[in-house]
C-alpha cells in the first residue's frame, strides 16, 4: 500500500525507471522534468556532494513552476576510481564504460529531494549501492548494446531486478539501483504525511 500524500505528488524526471518504481508502488503523480545541465565531474571529488548538488537543482527548477505539491527529485550516477560515471554519450562511449566497469565493483549513488510547496521545507539525502557489470565477451556486449538498455543511463546499464543477467547489485538498494532508492523514500514519504496531519 503507498503512504497516503497530503499535497499532489511531483516527480521533477523524465526517467522511464522512476516512473515504473513510482507506479508500481501505487503512487498516483504529475511528471513534470527540470530540464538542467549536469556537471560531467564532481569538482571536490565527493559523488554525495555531486548527487545532493544536481537533485536540488532539479527540485528547485521545478519548485518554480509549482505553487502547491510535494515536488520529487533524483539523481543517479555511477562512481569509479574518483570519476563520476554518466550517461553515455554514444554507443561507443558505452562500449568504453562497460569494459572499463566489467568485473569490478562500483559504486552507484542516488541523490533524493523532497520539496514541499509552498512551504518550502526539504528533505534530502543521499544513498549508495555497490555493483558489479558482468564481464562481457565481445559477442556479448555487441548483443547487449543492440538492445539500447544502455541509452540515458548512468554505468551505461539499467538493473531490471534483482536477477539482471548483466549487472549484480552486490550491496545495497536494487531499486537505488534502478534509479530511485524506494525503501528509504516510502520512509521519508512516512513523514511527510505525519507532517501533513499534524
Amino acid at each position: 500500500m503507498p503512504v497516503a500524500l497530503p499535497c499532489r505528488l511531483i516527480l521533477a524526471s523524465a526517467s522511464r525507471d522512476r516512473r515504473k518504481l513510482l507506479a508500481q508502488a501505487g503512487y498516483i503523480f504529475d511528471t513534470m522534468p527540470a530540464h538542467i545541465d549536469e556537471p560531467k565531474d564532481a569538482t571536490d571529488g565527493d559523488c554525495r556532494h555531486y548527487v545532493h548538488d544536481v537533485a536540488w537543482r532539479k527540485a528547485a527548477a521545478t519548485a518554480r513552476r509549482v505553487a502547491d505539491g510535494l515536488i520529487l527529485a533524483a539523481d543517479t550516477v555511477g562512481w569509479f576510481r574518483g570519476k563520476v560515471i554518466g550517461k553515455p554519450e554514444d554507443e561507443a562511449d558505452a562500449r568504453r564504460i562497460l569494459r572499463t566497469l566489467a568485473g569490478k565493483i562500483h559504486e552507484l549513488w542516488t541523490g533524493v529531494i523532497l520539496w514541499k510547496r509552498p512551504q518550502d521545507w526539504q528533505f534530502c539525502w543521499q544513498e549508495v549501492s555497490e555493483c558489479r557489470v558482468k564481464p562481457f565477451t565481445d559477442i556479448e556486449l555487441d548483443a547487449y548494446l543492440a538492445t539500447n538498455r544502455w541509452v540515458g543511463c548512468s554505468g551505461a546499464y539499467a538493473v531490471e531486478g534483482p536477477d539482471d543477467p548483466y549487472v549484480e547489485v552486490v550491496r545495497g538498494s536494487v531499486s537505488n539501483v534502478i534509479g530511485l532508492p524506494m525503501e528509504s523514500l516510502e520512509t521519508m514519504f512516512e513523514r511527510v504525511a505525519r507532517i501533513g496531519s499534524g
